[in-house]
């Protein structure tokens, strides 16, 4: 009687060990020592390795890797829409916001896509995700104008607050900017005063702080794009 209970005693030993071994193996990790991991987003998750996001499709491929310029915040603003009210990286309309630091020290945004390839150069101070293929964001153009005295180079900058659609085309300017330093030491990320409120209205902020509603569709139509 001992000998036949002994006996089984092994049996469940062993298939137990067995069985461990198995689920060792099923749970192989695919991706190491990440520090987060955001949600699904048009078939691509967002993970991060320090500072570094890379991209995983649904079989946990990394098919965008780990790379310090898309946009993100560790204490993201929930009250704002554009590049402050950023959690983490994601894509939307197929696109994900990236930034770039450019000779005046200051923080320009663009978008790449699926691939990881830049299809919007990095040209706005501020700018929203895309919704219904099309986003809100300041454009600064910068135009050199000569050399002073000293031989320094002078740039003229305007900026004007536009839609862009998912071409990188600025399909209708809303207004322009006033009063944005582009001095490292003086600069402030301007804040958007417009925003998409469907995929044919947009509200706009006054001076008076009061909003304005304007059909986007009879402004497509009734104006030339901004040339850039």
């Amino acid at each position: 009687m001992k000998r036949i209970y002994l006996l089984l005693l092994c049996g469940i030993l062993s298939s137990f060990m067995g069985t461990s071994q198995s689920i060792e193996t099923i749970n192989t990790p695919i991706i190491k020592g990440l520090d987060e991991v955001a949600p699904f987003s048009e078939g691509l998750a967002a993970v991060r390795q320090g500072e570094l996001w890379g991209f995983i499709d649904k079989t946990g491929e990394l098919v965008i890797d780990f790379r310090a310029d898309v946009v993100w915040n560790k204490n993201p603003d929930p009250d704002r829409i554009d590049i402050k009210g950023i959690q983490y990286p994601r894509f939307k309309d197929g696109l994900c916001p990236i930034q770039q630091t450019k000779d005046e020290g200051i923080v320009y945004y663009g978008f790449m896509d699926y691939q990881g390839q830049v299809v919007i150069e990095p040209e706005y101070l501020n700018v929203t995700e895309f919704n219904d293929n099309r986003a809100v964001g300041i454009y600064c153009r910068k135009t050199f104008r000569g050399k002073n005295n000293f031989q320094l180079n002078i740039y003229e900058y305007t900026f004007t607050e536009a839609i862009l659609n998912t071409e990188g085309e600025i399909v209708w300017p809303i207004k322009t900017r006033d009063g944005i330093s582009m001095i490292k030491k003086r600069y402030e990320m301007p804040e958007l005063t417009a925003s998409l409120i469907s995929s044919d209205l947009i509200a706009i902020k006054t001076k008076d702080n009061d909003f304005e509603i304007s059909l986007i569709k009879t402004l497509d139509q009734n104006h030339e794009k901004l040339e850039r």
